[in-house]
Parts: structure tokens; C-alpha cells; sequence
């Protein structure tokens, strides 16, 4: 049967299987072009920024234009030169370049944070896989002057506060400009940038340095929330601040116990939520958690490491979101916040990136459909019509 068909297929005229090798070549591009581009638009393009009061302003134009409208996402972990096999870098790397550039066209953001762990490897990195890996960051997440870029430091990023030294942390602030304790100011909202590595507590210098300037911030910002006619001969001197009250922006989250609580498609898997979270590790210390509240009575906590999405309310009116990973090596369904802020007001709204799973299963179904129709072609697989049509006429003879 096998020489048949062979002899068969040689008989072919080369024009026909030439035709039929550019309908397969045709069908395999579009699969590819589809998983591998068209399909982060088809999945962004369903987001939609979530609406907000615009605070103050009065009429549709200046409501508008006084919305600030900011992109959150968390732990890309660009994987290093020690532990990063390069059909994972690629794989995943290319995920997060086409997620992060097509939302960036898709949904034109003022701002986009990422809250920490943006490198896997950046304790152990020497200086030459340090600047490979910047290097390789820059190009997925360029972005263009409408957009600003804010990063926050992360354990992976420095190391434990046990890894943690001052050339880790004076290199990457180099590059992303970050400093514990930064306070960032657009359209009147402020946002205050946290080292959380560095809220050890147990005085180290680098600890000391971060809170002292921590401190400082939430003196100037509770001075400027004090009425005009409000006397404080402690913030005669004081800089005034917008008197919005602040957003915390940090990669540790604040104390919690587990996940037990969390929910959603996105939350932790089962087998995890009731893992008891370990101080300074999982989450920060329940002392410097009750610090960090205290400072900044913050509006809205947001936050990564866990790589799954968590919603807590502390002290029963402020809301932390744990915002999950942008990477598929660390979710099968990763994703990013899109929030509407303003002075006064927030609204937040998730936005889905594609399956890891769905573009496997669409390639799985291509390739196997592939595989039938080349069968099919050179009459080893009877085509379905053409096996249906003999049982009829089997039938009918009976």
C-alpha cells in the first residue's frame, strides 16, 4: 500500500503539489501571524478604562483631561543568563513585548507603573549580564513621550534585604531613576514610591536612609492636607504638596496571613491559599505594614510578589490590590490593572492578556489539521466526503 502511494504521489503533476504546498505554507503563516500578533490586539482591544468622576473640574472637556489614566502590572521577571534557557527567554519575552506594546497603542495610558521584580536575576547579575538584561528590557518596553515609565525596586531586582547591598540598589536606581520614598505628582494625584525590601526594620543603613525619607514625605504630605486656615508651626517651612491623599506603590504587600481570602479566576490556585504567608518574605511585617498606614493613610495600596491578584481591605476602608504577573512563565492568565484616577476619586478595571493555554490549543488544532489534510493529499487518509459517499453506495446495494 505504501509503494502505491508513493508511485502515486510521484505522479502528481509538480504544478498541482506546488499549488498545495503553498496553500499549507499559507494556512501555517496565518496561524503563526495570528498567536504570535493579531491575538494580543483581539484580547486587548476588549478593555475598556473604567469610569471615574473627574473631581473638581467642571464641564466634559476639563472632567477629561483631568483623569489621569494609568497602566499597573508586576513581575515580568526578564529572565538572566544563569537560570534563563533561551527558548524560555524568547518565548515568554516576546509575550510581554507584544502584550506591553499593543495595550500601549491600544489604550494610550498617561503612565504605566511596574511594581517591582522586573528582573529574575538582578541579585546575582555581574555588571555585563546587569546591562544585557537593561538592554533587553528597554527594547520590549520602550515607549513613546506621551507615555512616562515608573518602576519600583523588588526583591529579585536587589536582592532579600539579607542580598540587599548599595551597589545593588545605586545600579538600579541609575536606570529607572527610583528612590525609596519618591513622591510622584500628575494632574494633582500623588503617588508614593516604596522600597519594601528595605522596610526590614532592624536598622540596617540602607533601612534607615528609606525610612528617614519616607518619614520626611509623609510629613510634607500631611502637612499639605491641613486646611489654609489651619496653624501648625510644624509646617510653617513645609513645602505644600497637592492635597490629594496618596496611592501607595510597593512590591511586598502589606501583612496578610495567606490568600485564604483572595478571590477571583486569577487568585492563587486552591493548593496554595491557606499556606500560612511568612513575614519580610511574602509579605512585609505586620510593624512595618501598621508604619506605612500610620504615614500615609494612603487612598489605594497597590502591589506585586505574589504573581496572584488579591484584594484586602486594612484597617476596614483602605483597599490594597496584589496585582499578578505579566508573564506567563509565572501565570497561564496574566494581567495588568488599568485605573482611572483622580484627586479625589479612583476607579480600577483588570484587563486580561491571551491564554498560554488557548494559543497552545489553537497551534495543537492547526498542526493536527495539517497533519490530516498532507494524509489526506497523498491518499493515506480517505477523505471524510469520499468515505461517506461509499457507505451510501454500500448501503444502497444492500
Amino acid at each position: 500500500m505504501l509503494s502505491s502511494s508513493s508511485t502515486t504521489v510521484k505522479n502528481l503533476p509538480l504544478k498541482r503539489r506546488l499549488c498545495f504546498l503553498l496553500k499549507l505554507v499559507c494556512f501555517a503563516s496565518s496561524v503563526l501571524i495570528f498567536c504570535e500578533f493579531l491575538i494580543y490586539y483581539v484580547v486587548i482591544f476588549q478593555c475598556r478604562w473604567p469610569d471615574v468622576k473627574g473631581g473638581a473640574h467642571v464641564g466634559e472637556k476639563e472632567t477629561s483631561a483631568s483623569v489621569l489614566k494609568a497602566i499597573f502590572l508586576a513581575d515580568t521577571h526578564l529572565l538572566g543568563e544563569i537560570k534563563g534557557h533561551w527558548f524560555d527567554k524568547l518565548r515568554r519575552e516576546w509575550q510581554m513585548e507584544r502584550s506591553f506594546q499593543t495595550a500601549l497603542w491600544l489604550l494610550q495610558p498617561d503612565i504605566v507603573f511596574i511594581l517591582g521584580d522586573v528582573f529574575d536575576e538582578g541579585k546575582w547579575s555581574s555588571p555585563q549580564a546587569w546591562a544585557d538584561d537593561v538592554g533587553r528590557f528597554q527594547k520590549m518596553f520602550r515607549y513613546s513621550i506621551s507615555t512616562e515609565l515608573v518602576v519600583v525596586v523588588g526583591n529579585h531586582d536587589i536582592g532579600f534585604h539579607y542580598e540587599m547591598t548599595t551597589y545593588k540598589v545605586n545600579r538600579f536606581e541609575k536606570v529607572f531613576n527610583f528612590t525609596s520614598g519618591k513622591l510622584i505628582t500628575r494632574k494633582g494625584i500623588n503617588f508614593v514610591l516604596v522600597n519594601s525590601v528595605a522596610m526590614e526594620g532592624d536598622g540596617c543603613a540602607l533601612c534607615r536612609a528609606s525610612e528617614a525619607k519616607l518619614v520626611a514625605l509623609s510629613h510634607k504630605l500631611n502637612c499639605s492636607q491641613q486646611k489654609p486656615n489651619h496653624s501648625n508651626k510644624r509646617c510653617s517651612d513645609v513645602e505644600k504638596l497637592p492635597a490629594s491623599e496618596p496611592i501607595l506603590l510597593q512590591h511586598y504587600p502589606l501583612y496578610r496571613k495567606s490568600d485564604a481570602e483572595c478571590t477571583g479566576e486569577d487568585s492563587a490556585p486552591p493548593e496554595e491559599k491557606n499556606i500560612p504567608f511568612k513575614e519580610k518574605y511574602d509579605v512585609l511585617s505586620q510593624e512595618a505594614s501598621q508604619k506605612l498606614l500610620w504615614w500615609f493613610q494612603p487612598r489605594l495600596i497597590l502591589s506585586g510578589h505574589t504573581h496572584s491578584a488579591c484584594e484586602v481591605l486594612h484597617a476596614g476602608k483602605i483597599p490594597e490590590i496584589s496585582v499578578p504577573s505579566f508573564s506567563w512563565r509565572n501565570r497561564n492568565n496574566p494581567s495588568f490593572i488599568m485605573g482611572s484616577i483622580t484627586p479625589t476619586d479612583f476607579s480600577l478595571q483588570k484587563c486580561f492578556l491571551p491564554f498560554e493555554s488557548r494559543v497552545f490549543t489553537i497551534y495543537c488544532a492547526a498542526g493536527a489539521l495539517l497533519v490530516i489534510l498532507v494524509l489526506a493529499h497523498v491518499q493515506l487518509l480517505t477523505p471524510p466526503f469520499y468515505f461517506a459517499q461509499r457507505l451510501i453506495s454500500k448501503h444502497k446495494a444492500v
